[in-house]
């Protein structure tokens, strides 16, 4: 049986759950989600997986998140193990490629993957990012450079492009 280490900890933003196999992260949860939302979601997506609580398991990317709310860390280079259709792996994959302290729009993003008239499912794809801020689904912008689509609201959105220097303070 496939065994996934997760844990909690906190942050500069809340509460982060995060969650790891053997090949690499494949969950975190920022403030918007619980923790039992956050084990709805791995029992929902790993199919009967063991979960086992474990910090040690997943120290590196925990170290990485809170180097990066210290703007000490601009790229994550913890292993990734995202769970997500075909589709989904290629925006995210796309998405890995914004630079910190970037923006791109929905609509360049899809043009980005090949897709230009996939604009819509693009957006469903980020909004289902199992792994934010380390697959940086907050830097996607709307065409018009207002902030709009993010799971963890838009105050945290904008935080994290203040954070990266993307928007001014």
């Amino acid at each position: 049986m496939k065994k996934i280490y997760y844990t909690s900890f906190n942050s500069k933003i809340g509460t982060i759950h995060v969650a790891s196999t053997e090949r690499g992260v494949c969950k975190i949860a920022i403030p918007a989600q619980t923790k039992k939302e956050f084990l709805l979601w791995m029992n929902r997506h790993t199919n009967g997986a063991d979960l086992i609580e474990s910090a040690a398991r997943n120290r590196q990317v925990m170290d990485e998140l809170n180097r990066y709310f210290e703007r000490r860390l601009v790229k994550f280079h913890s292993g990734l193990d995202p769970i997500g259709t075909e589709f989904q792996l290629m925006v995210w994959k796309e998405l890995k490629r914004i630079h910190y302290g970037s923006t791109i729009s929905y609509k360049d993003l899809a043009k980005r993957i090949g897709k230009p008239g996939a604009f819509q499912a693009v957006g469903r794809a980020n909004g289902s990012n199992p792994l934010p801020i380390v697959i940086p689904c907050h830097r996607v912008i709307g065409s018009d450079k207002k902030l709009i689509g993010y799971a963890a609201g838009l105050k945290t959105k904008e935080f994290l492009l203040r954070l990266e220097g993307a928007i001014p303070a």
